[in-house]
């Protein structure tokens, strides 16, 4: 009789329907809130240690998570979107899952539910249903989407060690590849340089024209071919764009360890063009598959923009057989109309059509925002792995995320090389696009003189 007493919840009064009721209330929502106790308390206290055990060790990984994160945000997610890791934070999780329905389930024999008050059983037979559903599908739900990350960054990004920026700069090659049902391989629709200061996140980028001509190539196989610049090759037409299609169909042997490098003979071509052109070494590449863009601006619920003219979906240079309009004003564009407010050109000059590219790409970065991302991170892992090819070290995540959070605190610049800044594309001046690029990219104070 001692012991019910001094341990009622162990020992409990039967033939007492309130102190059961009370008893079963105090378990389930103990047994949820620290899974093991209530095993502790009435049940396999063996269980329950491995239980207790368990939750001690996920509490202090969500601390020791949320001091890093605060504290050392770069090592964290470098840490953390590392494939061996989100595997074993799968595992885990799994782990976890597991134990927390036995222990569920296990808790649910102690209540006794029948010795509960009648009107009770009912309530606490629901609230074990949810909190289960609560406990094992978060962590379910979590050991999924750890799976979908690291799927998604190994399809992604490259494997290669850390680079280093070079003159305090990291220069990343920005592709928006089209391969029409016209066209003979993938011609780049899009071409950028994005230039970001390592230390600020301050970036600029700069559109180099796809129409440019006799375009000169940094050391390599294209500058040999083509020392005096990019004439007489082996396509129809010598444009920047046509770069990657000759490197592609032609001359593919040129770069033989360029797949294994994560990229294409079509890309590392491109890169020394688009070094050539702006004076500038470019570490990394991005290649966005524009056939799938609308894919991704779907998945992040649309893109806002503010279209300054009226242009046509599709039809050809007379207007003729256009599809539908893309109205002026500001509105939220799904991923089709996106997809065509970048590539829309008949009613428009090549020129406005870059910008507008421009506009696009710095829209998407404003809305890539931890909220969004993880509201619809699936559709967007999901879209990302099929739209987006790059070279950038997955090991390199957590610092560029730091970066791309600098980079946000600044306004973006750009540099068109196009008319009237360069007005003559078919002949430009190297030299004086090199000045250009050297005083958009150079800090502040030095481009302004003040700096010393």
């Amino acid at each position: 009789m001692s012991s019910l007493v001094a341990n009622p919840i162990r020992y409990p009064d039967t033939a007492s329907s309130p102190l059961m009721t009370r008893r079963a209330w105090w378990l389930l929502i103990l047994g949820f809130v620290i899974p093991g106790s209530a095993q502790v308390l009435a049940g396999n206290r063996k269980l329950g240690r491995i239980g207790l055990g368990a939750t001690l060790g996920m509490w202090t990984a969500a601390i020791i998570a949320a001091l890093l994160f605060a504290f050392m945000r770069t090592p964290f997610i470098t840490l953390a979107t590392q494939g061996w890791f989100l595997l074993l934070v799968q595992v885990v999780l799994v782990a976890y899952a597991l134990l927390w329905f036995v222990l569920t389930l296990n808790t649910f024999r102690l209540l006794r539910i029948i010795k509960a008050a009648p009107g009770a059983r009912f309530w606490i037979a629901v609230a074990t249903v949810i909190f289960l559903v609560l406990s094992v599908g978060s962590a379910s739900g979590a050991a999924y989407y750890a799976g979908i990350a690291r799927g998604a960054l190994g399809a992604i990004f490259g494997n290669s060690a850390p680079v280093a920026p070079v003159d305090g700069r990291y220069n990343i090659l920005l592709l928006g590849g089209d391969a029409g049902e016209d066209r003979e391989g993938l011609r780049p629709d899009s071409i950028s340089v994005v230039s970001v200061d390592a230390s600020t996140g301050a970036a600029t980028i700069i559109g180099l024209p796809r129409d440019m001509m006799r375009v000169p190539f940094s050391d390599g196989p294209f500058h040999d071919a083509y020392p005096n610049g990019y004439e007489h090759c082996d396509v129809s037409a010598c444009k920047l764009n046509s770069v990657y299609t000759e490197a592609q169909l032609r001359h593919a042997d040129w770069y033989p360890d360029a797949e294994a490098h994560g990229s294409s003979p079509g890309i590392e071509a491109t890169r020394d063009a688009a070094e050539g052109v702006t004076g500038l070494s470019i570490q990394f590449y991005a290649l966005i598959d524009m056939a799938g863009f609308s894919q991704l601006i779907d998945a992040l619920g649309g893109v806002e923009i503010d279209v300054k003219e009226r242009l046509p979906i599709g039809g050809d240079e007379n207007l003729n057989n256009v599809d539908g309009w893309i109205e002026v004003g500001k509105q939220k564009l799904d991923g089709y109309h996106a997809e065509w407010y970048a590539r829309s050109r008949h009613s428009t000059s090549d020129w406005d059509r870059m910008r507008r590219q421009r506009e696009l790409q710095e829209a998407i970065l404003r809305q890539f925002t931890p909220g969004n991302v993880l509201s619809k991170f699936q559709a967007i892992a999901d879209a990302g792995s099929q739209v987006v090819k790059t070279d950038i070290p997955q090991s390199m995540l957590g610092y560029f995320s730091d970066l791309a959070l600098k980079t946000r605190d600044h306004d973006i610049t750009n540099l068109e090389l196009s008319p009237p800044t360069v007005p003559d594309q078919d002949n430009p001046n190297f030299e004086h696009i090199h000045d250009l690029v050297a005083e958009a990219v150079a800090p502040p104070e030095t481009a302004s003189g003040d700096g010393k």
